[in-house]
Parts: structure tokens; C-alpha cells; sequence
């Protein structure tokens, strides 16, 4: 019999977890009920159940899986309770350090061990987010052909870093941000299990109060934070984790931001969306997190200048002005200084009065060009600055708007397809409201319905 080494490893591994492996890994849950939080996916006869055949569900039959959520939400360790509760054989590769070799040689594998001892695969894939397109696509004939029962890991958003696929043959489950209630339990069981800290020490209610604030709904943040502190108050003597202890040893509170990955869109929506909402002190935590996170600056101040023209407009035509100096400033600069700057811009935009008025203007206009409401150009106005131009009735009847009293001539601009077409409604916020009194004026004068003004 050929020996299999992923099998064996991973085997090997789960054997010496409770003596010496980290806290957050001891305390890895053996079953499904002992998983906190995520309840909306442990429901009896959910995939996940099916998948690890719990009594009364029958064989296990749910088809391959993915499974995306933030860090620290359960993710590896569904897939290990999986592994615990079947019969299958359990084979474990990260997207970060495996290949398309790799990957070759699992489905080889397996298909020799449903083949020959009749047992079937369970592959978990951690990080498939890293996974190129060409390696996802290996991975496809055996999903396909059932050969393994895939468990794919993400903190992508799949529709983005899954290849099309992949994900169609795949069960999506979307794992949530554990609670300070789920986090708070998992503590509480860490303190007093014997695979954990076995009533080594206790935790005081203000510490307590502080790592769940620190942990940010990650379970394993919490407990490596709980492991260090608890370590340093054993060396001190003391038999319960202070506040003091615990800050000493967590120094400071990792922020829950991936530049590179989902959250790096997520929190980027959020700070606009506060801009739009005028909540200055929430797009200023939202920065905040951004900065601290090493965000590119540029990439703020472009996000800034998008806002002063999507959310802002004509209601502060000082805010366009200032986001673009915005820019300029945070190149020349960089941080740590350009903080000063996104703060400034940041502040500005949020408390600006807001119209959307310039946004709904161009995607009305937009949505008539591509509906085929683009009619030929009206003759007076086309070129008419070549030979030729004249015979062809070209900028013929055209009339000067400065010639004109008010600069405003009573003539038509736009073609017949579109004539009369109101695409841009002014808002009465902020300096806007000007522009509300002026815009109908001037389509009055256009439509000859108004006198000009006396010279």
C-alpha cells in the first residue's frame, strides 16, 4: 500500500495539537456543535451538516464548498471538523505555498483511493483567493467528477478572486463576524478547558472588556491575546489577567483592514458612504483605519476627489477644488504628514451640503446615448470652418450668443432625438440653489419664452 503523506501529516498534526500547539489551535472545535457562532449555517440539515453526515441526515452527499468570511471566523476550522466527523480522507494545501503540481498530485491521489480502498477525498484549500486562474482551472475535472469534495477557504469576495467555474460548481456559504457574545464564550471556555488554559487564571471583567474590543470579532485574535496575557500575568504571579497586564503584553489592537484584499474595498465604500451621509466622525474613524493600515494616500485622495463630484457637486463648488488639492498635497508629502491633509479634505467634503444632481445629470444623459437617442447634429451648429461647409447648409442660420443681449440666443443645441430633454435638476442645497433660479431662466431664453434683458 502507497503511503499518503497529506493524509499522514495531517493526521499527524491533529495527534499533537493538545500538547503543544497554540491556544487558538487546541481549542479548535471537535464537532459542529462546539462551533461558536455561525449558527445560520448549522441549522439541521444544512450543507454543513450533510456534509459531515450527522445522525438522521444520511450519507453524506453536499456538493463541494465554499466557504468566505473574515479572518478568524471559523473557516479552517470547519473544514477540520469536517475531517474529524467523516470517514473521508483529509487532505489540507494553502493556495500560498501550493501549485498546480501539488494540486495534481491530491486528485491522482484521490482517485486511486476511491478507486482502490473505495474511500473518498475531502480536499481543503486554504487561501484560494491566491490561486491563479490557470490553478483554479485545475482544479475543475475533479470537482466536476466528484473525484474530491472541495473545501475551498477565502477572505475574498469570491465573485471577484473565484474563477466563474469554479464557483457554479460550488455551494457558497458566506460565514459572519463573530459577535462579542460568541467571542465572549469562546473566552470563557478557553479559561476553563483543559485542552486550554485548565483554570490556570481568570480574567478580570475589565480585561475582559478590552480584548473583545481589541479582537475586532476575530476568534483567534483573541485567543493568542488571551495565551500572551495569560502567560504574563503566570510569570508575575498573579492568578488573574488585569487590564494593565493584558495592554502590556497586547501593545496595540491589530486593525482589521487587508489592504490588498475585500476589506480594502469595504472600507473605502464605508468612508464615502459617511462622507455622503455627512457623519464627519465616522469617515474620520474610516481613514483613520485606512491610515493606520498603510493605505495608499493616493488612492484616498482619489476616492476623495470622486466623492466631491459624485456626492457633492454644485452644492459647494469649493469641494472639487479642495479634493484636488488634496491630491496635489498628499503627493508632494506623503505620509506621515499627508494625514493632516486627508483629514482637512475628509472634514470638508462630510460637512459640505450635498447634491447628486451632476451624477443623475450624466447617467440620464448616458442611458439615452446608449438607447440610440443620438440623432444627427443640428446643421447650424456642425463645422463649418472648411470648404464646402456652406453648400452643405452647414453652420448656416447659427446665431452668436454674444451677439445677443443676455449671451443667451433663442435657438435649439441638441439634437431632435433629444430636444427638451431635462437632464440635470438642481438641488436647493447649499450654493445649488442659485443654480436652480438660473436654469430655468436660461431654458426659457432658449426657448424664446423670455425676454432678454434690457442693455
Amino acid at each position: 500500500m502507497e503511503p499518503d503523506l497529506f493524509t499522514a501529516a495531517a493526521e499527524e498534526r491533529q495527534e499533537r495539537e493538545p500538547s503543544g500547539s497554540p491556544l487558538a489551535v487546541r481549542m479548535r472545535p471537535r464537532t459542529l456543535d462546539e462551533v461558536v457562532g455561525q449558527q445560520h449555517l448549522l441549522k439541521p440539515g444544512s450543507p454543513l451538516r450533510r456534509l459531515v453526515g450527522d445522525a438522521g441526515q444520511g450519507r453524506a452527499g453536499a456538493s463541494s464548498v465554499i466557504l468566505w468570511g473574515p479572518p478568524g471566523t471559523g473557516k479552517t476550522t470547519l473544514a477540520y471538523v469536517v475531517s474529524k466527523a467523516t470517514d473521508k480522507r483529509f487532505v489540507e494545501l494553502s493556495a500560498i505555498t501550493a501549485g498546480v503540481k501539488e494540486v495534481r498530485a491530491v486528485i491522482d491521489g484521490a482517485r486511486r483511493a476511491a478507486g482502490g480502498y473505495g474511500r473518498e477525498t475531502v480536499l481543503f484549500l486554504d487561501e484560494i483567493h491566491r490561486f491563479s486562474k490557470a490553478q483554479q482551472d485545475s482544479l475543475l475535472p475533479a470537482v466536476e467528477n466528484r473525484w474530491v469534495t472541495l473545501i475551498a477557504a477565502t477572505t475574498e469576495n469570491p465573485y471577484f478572486s473565484v474563477i466563474s467555474p469554479l464557483l457554479s460548481r460550488s455551494l457558497l456559504l458566506t460565514l459572519e463576524p463573530l459577535t462579542e457574545e460568541d467571542v465572549s464564550g469562546l473566552l470563557a471556555r478557553a479559561l476553563a478547558d483543559e485542552r486550554g488554559l485548565a483554570g490556570a487564571v481568570a480574567l478580570s471583567e475589565e480585561a475582559r472588556a478590552h480584548l473583545l474590543r481589541i479582537a475586532g470579532g476575530d476568534a483567534r485574535r483573541a485567543l493568542t491575546a488571551l495565551e500572551a496575557a495569560a502567560g504574563a500575568a503566570i510569570d508575575k504571579g498573579e492568578a488573574e489577567i488585569s487590564l494593565r497586564t493584558l495592554e502590556e503584553t497586547v501593545d496595540r489592537a491589530a486593525v482589521a483592514y487587508d489592504r490588498d484584499g475585500d476589506q480594502h474595498y469595504d472600507v473605502a465604500s464605508a468612508l464615502i458612504k459617511s462622507i455622503r451621509g455627512s457623519d464627519v466622525d465616522a469617515a474620520l474613524h474610516y481613514l483613520a483605519r485606512m491610515i493606520e493600515a498603510g493605505e495608499d494616500p493616493r488612492f484616498i485622495a482619489r476616492r476623495l476627489m470622486i466623492s466631491a463630484s459624485e456626492d457633492i457637486g454644485l452644492a459647494d463648488p469649493t469641494a472639487l477644488p479642495t479634493a484636488v488639492a488634496a491630491a496635489q498635497a498628499v503627493a508632494m508629502i506623503g505620509f506621515p504628514e499627508a494625514a493632516l491633509t486627508l483629514s482637512h479634505a475628509t472634514i470638508a467634503l462630510a460637512l459640505a451640503p450635498k447634491s447628486n444632481a451632476a451624477t443623475l445629470a450624466i447617467a440620464a444623459a448616458r442611458k439615452d446615448v446608449r438607447e440610440g437617442l443620438a440623432g444627427p447634429v443640428p446643421s447650424h451648429l456642425r463645422d463649418g470652418h472648411y470648404q464646402g461647409a456652406a453648400k452643405l447648409g452647414h453652420a448656416q442660420g447659427y446665431v452668436y450668443p454674444h451677439d445677443v443681449a443676455g449671451a443667451i440666443a433663442a435657438q435649439q443645441y441638441a439634437p431632435d432625438t433629444v430636444a427638451g430633454r431635462r437632464y440635470y435638476e438642481p438641488t436647493r442645497y447649499g450654493a445649488e440653489a442659485r443654480y436652480a433660479e438660473v436654469v430655468e431662466k436660461v431654458r426659457e431664453r432658449l426657448r424664446g419664452e423670455a425676454r432678454p434683458p434690457s442693455a
